[in-house]
C-alpha cells in the first residue's frame, strides 16, 4: 500500500517515459510538479527521456528542463535506485548499455519482479515499430510533422478558449485517426505481448507509441506508460504489487475539487432544523 509522508506518495516502483526533454512540447512544469508528488524506491525511464533527434536539429534546453534532470538526481543520491532504459530519441545512450554512471544503470531492458511475484518486461518498444526498424526517414519525417501539429495545437485551443470551448488535442486526435488506420497500435501492443511471453515475462511496460493503457493480451499484462507531452501519464507498482496507470491531470483536478469542497462553509444545522 502507498505510504504518504508530509504530502508526498511513496510506491515501490514508479516507471516514467516519452517525456522528451528537450522539446518545446515537453510538460516540464506538470512534470516536476508531479516528481515532488511521487517518490519510490526503484524509478525506470522507459526511453525517449531526452530528445536527441530535437537536440540535433536546434538547441532547446530551459531551466526548467533541467530542474527536472535535477530532480531525478536528487531522487537517487536519496536512494532510489534508477534504470535508464533508452529509446528512439535518446538512443545515443545505447552506446553505454551495461554501464553505470552515478547510480543510473543504462540497461537495453530490463525484467521487473513485482512484489506479488509477477514479472514484466520492460522495455522502450520501439524495436517493435516497424517504421522506426525499417523507415527511419519516415520516423523523422512523422516527428516533424508532430512537432508542427503540437504548435498548432497551441494557437488552436487559444481560440477555443475565448469561444468558451474545452480542449481538444489535435495532435492526438490526427496521431490515433492515422494509427488506427493501419491497426499500428494493436499490432504494436501483439508485439510486445508476444516478445514478454518469448522472455517468460507475466507482462510488458512500455512506451514509444504516446498512449498509455492497461489490458491483457491473449493471458499477458500490456502496460503502457504514455507520455509527458500531451497525456502527462506514469505507472506506478504499489507496494502489494498492484500496478496503476495514473493520469496526473485528473489527480490534479480532483485535488482541487476536494479543496473547493474542503473551503465550503459547513451548513447550518439550526436553519436546517
Amino acid at each position: 500500500m502507498a505510504d504518504d509522508t508530509e504530502g508526498t506518495t511513496r510506491v515501490r516502483s514508479l516507471f516514467l517515459s516519452d517525456l522528451h526533454l528537450g522539446t518545446r512540447g515537453c510538460q516540464a512544469g506538470l512534470l516536476l510538479d508531479f516528481l515532488k508528488d511521487y517518490d519510490a524506491d526503484t524509478l525506470y525511464l522507459v526511453g525517449d527521456i531526452v530528445d536527441g533527434w530535437q537536440l540535433r536539429s536546434g538547441w532547446y534546453w530551459p531551466q526548467g528542463h533541467n530542474d527536472v534532470v535535477q530532480k531525478l538526481l536528487r531522487k537517487v543520491r536519496k536512494g532510489s535506485s534508477l534504470v535508464y532504459v533508452p529509446g528512439n530519441h535518446d538512443e545515443f545512450l545505447r552506446d553505454y548499455i551495461g554501464t553505470t554512471f552515478g547510480g543510473i544503470e543504462i540497461a537495453e531492458s530490463r525484467i521487473h519482479e513485482a512484489a506479488d511475484g509477477r514479472r514484466y518486461l520492460v522495455i522502450h518498444g520501439d524495436q517493435f515499430d516497424m517504421v522506426v526498424r525499417h523507415a527511419r526517414w519516415l520516423a523523422h519525417l512523422g516527428d516533424g510533422a508532430y512537432t508542427v501539429a503540437l504548435f498548432v495545437n497551441t494557437g488552436l485551443n487559444k481560440l477555443r478558449r475565448r469561444l468558451g470551448l474545452s480542449y481538444w488535442s489535435l495532435s492526438a486526435w490526427a496521431k490515433l485517426k492515422v494509427k488506427n488506420a493501419v491497426n499500428f497500435i494493436g499490432a504494436f501492443e501483439t508485439f510486445l505481448a508476444d516478445e514478454a511471453r518469448r522472455q517468460g515475462a507475466d507482462g510488458v511496460i512500455c512506451g514509444h507509441i504516446h498512449h498509455a493503457a492497461d489490458r491483457h493480451i491473449d493471458g499477458l499484462r500490456y502496460l503502457n506508460t504514455g507520455d509527458w507531452v500531451e497525456s502527462c501519464t506514469a505507472l506506478v507498482e504499489h507496494y502489494d504489487g498492484r500496478m496503476e496507470v495514473l493520469h496526473y491531470p485528473t489527480i490534479l483536478r480532483a485535488r482541487e475539487a476536494e479543496a473547493e469542497r474542503a473551503a465550503l462553509p459547513a451548513p447550518d444545522r439550526r436553519a436546517v432544523a
